[in-house]
């Protein structure tokens, strides 16, 4: 199928760019380690638990679902500087599927990201973190989603406004809330109801429960399959929207 092989090109080329540098790995994956090595410790107390293990149980799927929220919505940056550089409108003369042009770029992102959060997992195992490993793999496919998602819409809005100065203060506009509202680092558990209440809209709260649940064993929890169902359709609608702008702006 055309579309495939498109998109399988466009992945191929990403993923040989990305492997010339893989450095960019470890600068994505470095904040979240610090958090790890420096924050982490003081969770045991702080969430009166009896064990590290339980701390770390609540802990690295909010990190996980940090990274791939932050590592998705900054991923435009690189395409503003293709556009630039005129890669994006030199593939307007070329046969290549236009939804291929985002596909290939974001499964490269969804690589990316799971090589960082596979690192980040293993050094969690030194800190007595236990998972399950069918419950750990349906958490990075909940990863996965997000950072479908969330490299989509900012792919998008980067075609959008074609410009770093205005991508980088609407982005951290949107993260900012987005992290504080999903209890990411925390959870929200002791927060005010209305509060509580406020999370219960951000579509983010649900992966993040759902990817805890799934850390702490419980795979039955309704929280995996609402998480895993709203970011399925989330991804389905951000890619439905950028492939559009991309149409746009290769036509």
């Amino acid at each position: 199928m055309k579309v495939l092989r498109d998109i399988s090109l466009i992945f191929n080329r990403q993923m040989q760019l990305l492997l010339r540098n893989p450095v960019w790995i470890l600068v994505g994956v470095f904040q979240p380690v610090m958090y790890l090595l420096l924050f982490a410790p003081l969770l045991k107390p702080a969430l009166q638990v009896p064990t590290n293990a339980e701390a770390y149980e609540i802990f690295v799927p909010g990190l996980l679902v940090l990274l791939a929220i932050f590592g998705g919505l900054f991923q435009g940056f690189g395409l503003i500087a293709e556009l630039r550089a005129g890669v994006i409108e030199r593939s307007r003369v070329t046969p290549v599927s236009r939804v291929a042009l985002l596909l290939g770029r974001s499964l490269r992102d969804v690589v990316s990201l799971i090589a960082q959060a596979v690192i980040i997992t293993l050094l969690a195992l030194l800190f007595d973190l236990r998972v399950f490993l069918g419950n750990l793999l349906l958490a990075y496919l909940m990863l996965a989603l997000i950072s479908l998602m969330t490299s989509a819409v900012s792919y998008g809005v980067a075609l959008v406004v074609k410009s770093e100065d205005a991508l980088a203060p609407l982005m951290n506009t949107v993260a900012q809330p987005v992290l504080l509202l999903s209890g990411i680092l925390l959870p929200l558990t002791y927060a005010p109801g209305w509060l509580q209440g406020v999370a219960d809209w951000n579509p983010f709260s649900w992966a993040v429960n759902g990817t805890r649940a799934l850390f702490r064993g419980d795979l039955g929890a309704p929280d995996v399959w609402q998480g895993l169902l709203i970011m399925a359709v989330l991804a389905v609608l951000a890619v439905a929207w950028a492939a559009r702008e991309f149409a746009r702006s290769v036509r």
